[in-house]
């Protein structure tokens, strides 16, 4: 498979970013093609503005999903955008790898996802779910907590952790279109031994070893409601 890995952690020395180190270490080991996109290392800017046109179809109202759709099409996006994007469109398999922050992605990752996953092309129209613009491409979420594992789950302290991650597995990845895999926690992260650390590299190191057999979660099909988004008949 052809791999981006969007790594979204401000310290090289992370757990976090060994994570990543491993998941380039172990992905071509497996023979496949492995990009990354750095974001601190990139000093990514996370702001989606009217910045991000050298030009604009509408420049008295900036509506930022037409700019988008227009700005790619007449190669006015800006430059750091257009690289991401090409990035993302030559893979197979998209890997974002964080550590939560505030029950969401770091703002920088959410950056990202505003300005990369442009409109025209990822989604737009009835372009989401299976019919979005990344169909036939998987994506992955590798991330990072302080909680322990059983402060999260029906009728735990924070509820569940799926809670916290639908805005990102359905409402961004599978809303695009594409095959979101289960993600894999690293749970307590700050707080366990070195022990404990290496027994979490191990089982993402087996987890990435069999990505290839892992079933997607589910979401909404179009073919599952009518022309006006009303839910068919069972």
């Amino acid at each position: 498979m052809k791999i981006l890995i969007v790594h979204a952690h401000p310290e090289s020395q992370s757990f976090c970013s060994a994570l990543r180190d491993l998941a380039v270490e172990t992905l071509q080991g497996q023979g496949h093609e492995v990009r990354q996109s750095d974001l601190h290392a990139l000093e990514w800017n996370p702001v989606a503005s009217a910045a991000d046109f050298s030009e604009r179809q509408n420049p008295d109202y900036l509506v930022y999903a037409l700019e988008q759709r227009e700005g790619v099409k007449a190669g006015n996006i800006a430059p750091d955008i257009q690289r991401e994007l090409e990035k993302l469109l030559w893979a197979d398999l998209l890997i974002l790898n964080f550590p939560l922050y505030w029950f969401s992605t770091p703002a920088i990752l959410k950056g990202w996802i505003d300005r990369v996953l442009v409109s025209g092309v990822c989604y737009g129209g009835k372009r989401f779910y299976d019919q979005g613009g990344l169909a036939g491409k998987k994506a992955l979420v590798t991330l990072t907590l302080g909680g322990r594992e059983h402060m999260f789950g029906e009728g735990a302290i924070h509820g569940p952790l799926e809670d916290m991650l639908r805005p990102l597995l359905r409402g961004t990845l599978a809303y695009v279109g594409l095959d979101v895999l289960p993600p894999f926690v690293a749970w307590h992260v700050p707080y366990i031994s070195n022990d404990a650390r290496q027994g979490l590299l191990r089982a993402y190191q087996d987890r990435l070893q069999g990505l290839e057999q892992d079933l997607p979660l589910q979401f909404p099909r179009l073919d599952q409601f009518d022309d006006r988004l009303y839910p068919l008949a069972r």
